[in-house]
């Protein structure tokens, strides 16, 4: 017996242990690890990864406190709703209480939109806040699960008494409990009941209360949640309710309806006898697109976070979010990506962190890592702009390179905190313009957009907004002012210090115009409606009357203007000074690259997928996603080692609008059966194998099942091909 090499070698049959190996066994990888695995430089690496971690840490704590803030009205009124609709199972006597009858079931409605991927998160935090404050018996119901009235019963009970209720309830009682007795059709609810009146009674007799809840009630209420009401049939639905009916004054049962669409689908699934037992209320959470608004002005729109999104790259998201599924926690999920993908690709990420500890880590860079500084395109045109003498040093000296790197940086950070205020400014001014030329006024991330393409005065937008702002009202105008006070105050720049102080001197020199109006803007104004009248009454020809009318529009350019006007053009100069000094794109900026993620085309690709393209790549060229080298083939050869639906994917695009099965199968025959060197006589045998045929069949049957081929009637052995060209 060799013991060393784990085999053994005897005349006679036994059982032979080994025992285990001493070497320890390979650990799976984690996420560092596959982070890690195409870097060069692997304790760089794992510098950026904490950093990448440390930073999306922060990003997701603010988001689950935005999302608390947005639904935390409306989880307010609906444990509001829950308390008045349940006292009058305690006995209380309210205005709630005379509403409603003794065998209507209170419901709230609640309308939470088309985005209905972030229901789930949503129903969550309900299902936490309503246990903690209200109740601790609380059921989430899904259509999914619950396909019969069976189902729906037992995934109550399960959820509500913590085990999976045994329901005696067959089929045959499942379709006739609204016709047969009330004994029969209630034993599921009446084993609740007794349930509930046990616990409730030893709560009550308990002296022992818990001070982390503070639900103290001696009968909570029991809260059903229906996540998605379009999705349950509705004989399931009227029969739930029915039947939950003939219990209301045994079991306080309060139903939870989540709706994506309208409140009027209540009354398309239920019957008018159904719904008349139901006290329903309405409630309405906040709208996607504010959530939208408020994330992006509280996590992309602030000087917290130091990693930045370019135009094109929020331009992207946005555009997922509007035109696929409205969902604010895919958009979350995408900026998690840009997060990743930032820091994954970009060597100099490790310096997109707080201004202090990136001063730190600039100190302590190696030679290599200089080298990546000095190949950055925008510090490549940093470089351009400077002496000969300051090029060389640039170039050559480490050291002085960290000097004016940390300059750039500083200089960048300062960029940040200037641009989001001016930003602000400059969108309450143009918000409320006709036809919104520069963005409405929720949805300020158009006009950033706008701003971190291309230098906004350029554009024709613009133009045509200032020409508006320069028709402004003084009440518009003053009370817009005041607005850009306080956004000023609250970001506590003291770069912008003296652009607070010339706001606040517009605001006084406005308010000393308030009740004066000198005696030429009396004579201004009368001869404004006076004086075309009595020089066009008279009677004249077209001539003369074109001749007027130029001779009236010169005099009116060369009228002075009024104190107010002068004014208002002083503050629209002013706007427009200030726009020109911070709004610059962020590509002029040297380093950029360290703080902004620009990589566009990476998140399109992996985020809004082309599916025909990726079908098409994957069946035309496996070796892309299979990896096999024995794939590697010339184009246009169909190797016989591909997939069996990549072979007859291949001799499909060979054929015409219309496919002979027969030949289809004799070609695909003859590309499986025929290996290299193999004899051709040998091969073409006559006769089709019951295994390659099977294999044939399944390869159509999924090309016909992903939408390339159809059956048709004109020929009974072709099919019609519903695709052309070669993608």
């Amino acid at each position: 017996m060799s013991a060393a090499g784990g085999c053994t070698s005897s005349v006679s049959k036994g059982c032979f242990v080994f025992k285990p190996s001493s070497k320890k066994r390979k650990s799976s990888l984690t996420t560092a690890d596959y982070f890690n695995a195409d870097l060069k430089d692997l304790e760089d690496g794992q510098v950026r990864f904490d950093t990448c971690q440390s930073l999306w840490q922060e990003v997701k704590l603010e988001t689950e406190q935005l999302q608390e803030e947005l639904n935390k009205k409306l989880f307010d009124s609906l444990i509001e709703f829950l308390r008045k609709s349940h006292s009058e199972f305690q006995g209380e006597k309210n205005e709630w209480s005379c509403r409603t009858r003794s065998s209507e079931i209170p419901t709230a409605a609640l309308v939470l939109g088309v985005n209905v991927t972030d229901h789930d998160g949503t129903f969550k935090s309900l299902s936490e806040v309503l246990w903690e404050r209200v109740t601790p018996y609380v059921a989430s119901l899904q259509a999914k699960e619950c396909p019969g009235i069976k189902q729906l019963l037992q995934k109550l009970l399960a959820q509500l008494m913590g085990q999976l209720a045994d329901v005696d309830l067959n089929s045959d009682e499942e379709e006739e409990h609204v016709q047969t007795s009330q004994r029969r059709r209630g034993r599921p609810m009446a084993s609740l009941c007794s349930w509930y009146r046990s616990v409730t009674k030893r709560t009550s007799q308990s002296k022992k209360r818990t001070s982390s809840s503070s639900w103290h009630l001696l009968t909570p209420p029991v809260v059903v949640i229906l996540k998605d009401l379009e999705r349950f049939a509705p004989k399931v639905l009227q029969d739930f309710i029915v039947i939950s009916s003939l219990y209301t004054g045994e079991l306080p049962l309060i139903f939870v309806f989540g709706i994506a669409t309208s409140p009027m689908i209540i009354h398309r699934l239920l019957s008018h006898s159904v719904s008349s037992l139901l006290c329903i209320e309405l409630f309405q959470s906040v709208s996607c697109t504010q959530h939208l608004a408020a994330i992006v002005d509280k996590l992309l729109l602030t000087t917290r976070f130091p990693l930045r999104l370019s135009g094109k790259v929020l331009l992207v998201l946005t555009n997922i979010f509007l035109y696929h599924d409205f969902s604010v926690q895919n958009f979350i999920k995408g900026l998690q990506l840009s997060v990743v993908e930032h820091f994954h690709s970009q060597p100099l990420s490790m310096l997109c962190c707080h201004l202090p500890e990136a001063k730190k880590r600039l100190r302590s860079l190696l030679h290599e890592q200089c080298e990546n500084i000095r190949q950055l395109p925008s510090f490549m045109s940093y470089v351009d702009t400077q002496t000969s003498e300051h090029q060389v040093k640039l170039l050559t000296s480490d050291s002085f390179l960290k000097d004016v790197a940390q300059t750039l940086l500083e200089d960048l950070h300062a960029y940040h905190k200037n641009y989001i205020p001016v930003l602000k400014c400059l969108h309450e001014f143009t918000c409320l313009l006709p036809k919104y030329p520069l963005g409405r006024q929720s949805q300020v991330r158009e006009l950033h957009c706008a701003c971190m393409e291309k230098k906004v005065w350029e554009s024709e937008e613009y133009t045509s907004a200032f020409q508006l702002l320069r028709m402004l009202a003084k009440d518009e105008l003053v009370a817009t002012l005041r607005k850009c006070v306080e956004i000023l105050k609250s970001s506590a720049c003291k770069e912008l210090s003296k652009a607070l102080k010339k706001l606040e001197e517009f605001l006084s020199r406005f308010h000393n115009l308030e009740g004066s109006v000198s005696a030429e803007e009396h004579e201004y104004l009368k001869d404004e409606n006076m004086s075309p009248p009595k020089v066009l009454q008279k009677k004249t020809d077209l001539y003369h009357l074109q001749k007027t009318l130029l001779e009236l529009k010169e005099s009116r350019r060369s009228k002075k203007l009024t104190n107010f006007e002068v004014l208002r053009l002083e503050v629209v100069e002013f706007l427009d000074s200030l726009v020109r000094d911070y709004l610059v794109p962020p590509e002029t900026k040297a380093l950029y690259e360290v703080m902004y993620f620009s990589d566009a085309s990476t998140l399109r690709r992996h985020l809004n997928a082309a599916p025909r393209t990726a079908l098409h790549m994957a069946l035309n060229n496996p070796y892309c996603y299979l990896k096999n080298e024995a794939l590697k083939n010339n184009d246009g050869v169909i190797s016989n080692l591909a997939p069996d639906i990549c072979i007859a994917y291949k001799l499909h695009l060979e054929c015409g609008r219309l496919i002979n099965l027969y030949d289809w199968l004799e070609a695909f025959t003859t590309v499986v059966t025929t290996a290299e060197g193999a004899d051709s006589a040998s091969v073409a045998s006559g006769r089709v194998d019951e295994v390659i045929h099977a294999r044939f069949i399944k390869a159509v049957s999924e090309l016909e099942l992903l939408g390339f081929i159809k059956a048709t009637k004109l020929k009974t052995d072709h099919v019609a091909r519903l695709t052309w060209g070669g993608c």
